[in-house]
Parts: C-alpha cells; sequence; structure tokens
C-alpha cells in the first residue's frame, strides 16, 4: 500500500480474482471497513509505463470486510477479467479519504511522524506484517522504516494527522549513518 505524493494516488489493494462468467471481479483491499464503494467513479490500474489509467466502476458489492465484487466498464468475459488480476488497485487521494475507515491502519498514510518531539516525515505506505506494522518514510533522502507496535506508538491524533512514537535508541542511527 504506497502513497504516491507525486501523483496523488493511493494503493488500496488489489483484483484477486475474477468471479462469474461477465467480468466481475473480486477487489482485496484494506480500507478497515465494509465498502460497496458507494459514489466512486472510477478506480486506477498502472498500465506498463507506470502510468495511472481510470477503470470506471459499474457496479460493486460487499463480499466481506475486505473483499469487494466490483464489475468494471469493458471488463465483459471471464477471460478479460483474468488480465487485470492480481493487478494493484489504486484509488484518487481524495476517494481514498472517503472510503478509508479512521481506525484503519492504511489510514496512517500521509500523517506526520514525530518521534520523542522531533518530526521526522511523512508516512509514504504502510506494510502490515503479523506482529507489527512499518511506515516506510524518506528522512534526509534515506529510506527508514518505522516499526508501529504496542511498545512504539504512544498516541495516533486523527485530527491533526500525526502519530507520536518513542523509538529505541539507534534505530535512525541504523538507517541514516
Amino acid at each position: 500500500m504506497a502513497h504516491t505524493p507525486q501523483t496523488g494516488f493511493i494503493s488500496v489493494g488489489k483484483i484477486a480474482a475474477s468471479h462469474g462468467l461477465k467480468g466481475e471481479l473480486v477487489l482485496m483491499h484494506a480500507l478497515g471497513k465494509k465498502s460497496a464503494l458507494k459514489g466512486l467513479e472510477a478506480l486506477f490500474l498502472k498500465d506498463k509505463a507506470g502510468h495511472f489509467l481510470p477503470w470506471f466502476l459499474e457496479a460493486a458489492k460487499i463480499k466481506t470486510d475486505t473483499e469487494t465484487f466490483i464489475k468494471l466498464e469493458g471488463i465483459d468475459t471471464i477471460e478479460a477479467a483474468r488480465t487485470i488480476v492480481q493487478k494493484e488497485v489504486w484509488l484518487k487521494a481524495a476517494d481514498f479519504e472517503k472510503f478509508v475507515a479512521k481506525n484503519a491502519v492504511i489510514s496512517f498514510i500521509g500523517y506526520t511522524i514525530k518521534n520523542d518531539g522531533e518530526t521526522l516525515g511523512t508516512v509514504e505506505e504502510i506494510i502490515e506484517q503479523p506482529h507489527q506494522v512499518l511506515c516506510r518514510l524518506h528522512i534526509k533522502g534515506k529510506e527508514v522504516l518505522i516499526p508501529l507496535h504496542e511498545e512504539t506508538l504512544i498516541k495516533v491524533d486523527h485530527k491533526a494527522k500525526l502519530l507520536l512514537v518513542s523509538l529505541p535508541d539507534g534505530l535512525l542511527d541504523i538507517y541514516l549513518s
């Protein structure tokens, strides 16, 4: 799940499978709540050159907390559906804000991280692992992974879009030295 500030798109999941014979798909997402994507006009897939191409949503129906059945314009057969299975799905940042649950870990994309009062940077990507979440950001031009778990995460301020952390001594030195 990546946030690319340059483009204004946020990855929310991937096309997990085709469903049925008429081009329906299963979108596996990390929005943190059931969603029928009501009001969403288009989602985006990248082409081979890395450009974001819109795919217009004809219909969507909740399957589970993390999966939504979707029907995209122009995908009308199982063969056509299979050509985009496993592709990463992106939303415009404004649409992402509408559909993400406030308590979903993915909602931390774009939040500022402060370690013991010092601003480190802005969360660019969330990497979910079994026992912790890693936030990817850049500090002084270098990629840094900040672990979020009960020992490092002090407070989440959704209003200020702020994560307050207390990192172990030396963790940042690993990345910055």
